[in-house]
C-alpha cells in the first residue's frame, strides 16, 4: 500500500489564496454581483483546486475505466458480458458517446483495461493495460476480489492519473462494464445505509420484474459479504469492481497533483465514494458533472456533499456526463479571464 498511502499524504487542502484572488476578480465583473451564479462558483473552485489564478483548464482527459463483473451471471443486465470488450473497440475507433461529446472541448479519451474478460492484445498501444484479473468474482456468492487486488486496482488508478498529470489540466472519469450498476448500488447501500429498494435502478433498461430481481440480488450481496461501510477498501473488495477501484485511484491521484476531476455518473460516483472514504480531502477536488436518472445517484452526491451541474436524464456512463460538463469548465474559465471588471471597462458601478 506504499503508493496509496504516499498519495493520500500528498493530498492537501485547496489553495485559499488563489480562491480569494478569483473571488476578488469575480466580485468586480461588469454585471450585477454574482449574476452568473454557479459558473462563478466553479471558477473560484477551479482556482482553489489548481492553486493558480487563472486556473489552467485547456488540456482535458477523460479516463474510461473498463472491467467485467461476475455478478452479470445473475441476470442483472439486458446486455451480454461480451459487450464490454466490444465497446472498448468502439471507444478506440471513436464511435461511442464519450468520443462524440469529448470532441466538443477537444478532450482526449484514454481507455484503461482494469479487468475485462477478454484478450485485448490487438489494442496494444491504443489502450492502457492495468488488468487485475479477467473480471471480478460474482458478489452474489462472495467477495468481488481479494484485499490485495483491491489495493492493486486503486493503485493502478493512481498510476494512470500520475502518468497523465503532466499533460492534463482537468480530468474526467468514465466507466465501461456490463453489470456494474449492481456493485455500485451495493456500494451506496453499504456506505450510506440506504435501503437497496431506494437506490437500485434499471441500469441498461431492465423491466419491472427484472428490477425486482436486481434489488433482491443487491440485498443478497450485502447479506453474503457484510461490507464495513466505514472502511472504503473493505467495501471495494467485498462488493465493488476493478474499474470502480480504478476510478477511486484516479480521483486520489488527480487530487494529489492538484488536478480537478469531473466525476461522471452513477458508477463513477461509486468510485468517488470509495476515494472519499479513503481520503476525505480528495472530495475537494471533485466536481459533480451531472445527476444520473439512477435513483441512487442523488444519495451518492448527498454523501459527498456535492451538487450536480447538469440534470439531463442521462444514464450512459462512459464519461459522457463529464465530457459534457467540461464545456462548463471552459465557460467558468472564460468568465474569470474574458469578462472585464468595472474598472477595466470604465463602467460605473451600482449605487450603494
Amino acid at each position: 500500500m506504499g503508493l496509496l498511502n504516499d498519495t493520500i499524504t500528498k493530498i492537501t487542502a485547496r489553495d485559499d489564496d488563489a480562491r480569494a484572488r478569483a473571488k476578488a476578480r469575480l466580485d468586480q465583473l461588469t454585471m450585477p454581483h454574482w449574476a452568473l451564479g454557479r459558473l462563478m462558483d466553479l471558477g473560484m473552485d477551479l482556482a482553489g483546486m489548481t492553486g493558480e489564478m487563472p486556473p489552467p483548464v485547456k488540456r482535458k482527459t477523460i479516463v474510461t475505466m473498463a472491467a467485467d463483473h461476475g455478478v452479470a451471471e445473475e441476470g442483472v443486465s439486458l446486455y451480454p458480458q461480451e459487450v464490454t470488450a466490444q465497446m472498448i473497440y468502439n471507444f478506440v475507433n471513436g464511435g461511442a458517446g464519450v468520443n462524440a461529446l469529448s470532441s466538443i472541448t477537444g478532450a482526449r479519451v484514454v481507455v484503461v483495461d482494469m479487468g475485462v474478460k477478454a484478450d485485448l492484445g490487438a489494442l496494444d498501444g491504443k489502450i492502457v493495460d492495468k488488468k487485475i484479473a479477467p473480471g471480478s468474482s460474482n458478489i452474489a456468492i462472495g467477495p468481488a476480489m481479494s484485499a490485495e487486488e483491491a489495493v492493486r486496482c486503486v493503485e493502478a488508478g493512481i498510476e494512470v492519473a500520475l502518468d497523465l498529470a503532466e499533460s492534463t489540466d482537468v480530468f474526467g472519469t468514465g466507466d465501461m462494464g456490463i453489470g456494474n450498476t449492481t456493485p455500485s448500488s451495493a456500494i451506496i447501500a453499504a456506505i450510506t445505509g440506504k435501503d437497496p429498494g431506494e437506490i437500485t435502478g434499471r441500469g441498461t433498461g431492465i423491466d419491472d420484474s427484472q428490477l425486482e430481481r436486481k434489488v433482491s440480488v443487491v440485498r443478497k450481496i450485502l447479506g453474503v459479504n457484510k461490507p464495513d461501510g466505514g472502511d472504503g477498501m473493505d467495501v471495494l473488495a467485498k462488493v465493488g469492481g476493478f474499474e470502480i477501484g480504478g476510478i477511486a485511484g484516479l480521483a486520489l491521484g488527480a487530487a494529489s497533483a492538484r488536478k480537478p476531476v469531473l466525476v461522471d455518473g452513477f458508477i463513477s460516483t461509486a468510485g468517488a465514494l470509495i476515494a472519499g472514504a479513503l481520503a476525505p480531502r480528495s472530495v475537494d477536488y471533485m466536481i459533480a458533472a451531472h445527476l444520473s436518472v439512477e435513483p441512487g445517484h442523488a444519495a451518492m452526491l448527498e454523501a459527498l456533499g456535492k451538487r450536480a451541474f447538469l440534470d439531463m436524464d442521462m444514464r450512459l456512463g462512459e464519461g459522457t456526463g463529464a465530457a459534457l460538463a467540461m464545456t462548463l469548465v471552459d465557460a467558468a474559465s472564460k468568465v474569470l479571464t474574458d469578462i472585464a471588471t468595472f474598472e477595466e471597462a470604465a463602467v460605473s458601478t451600482a449605487d450603494k
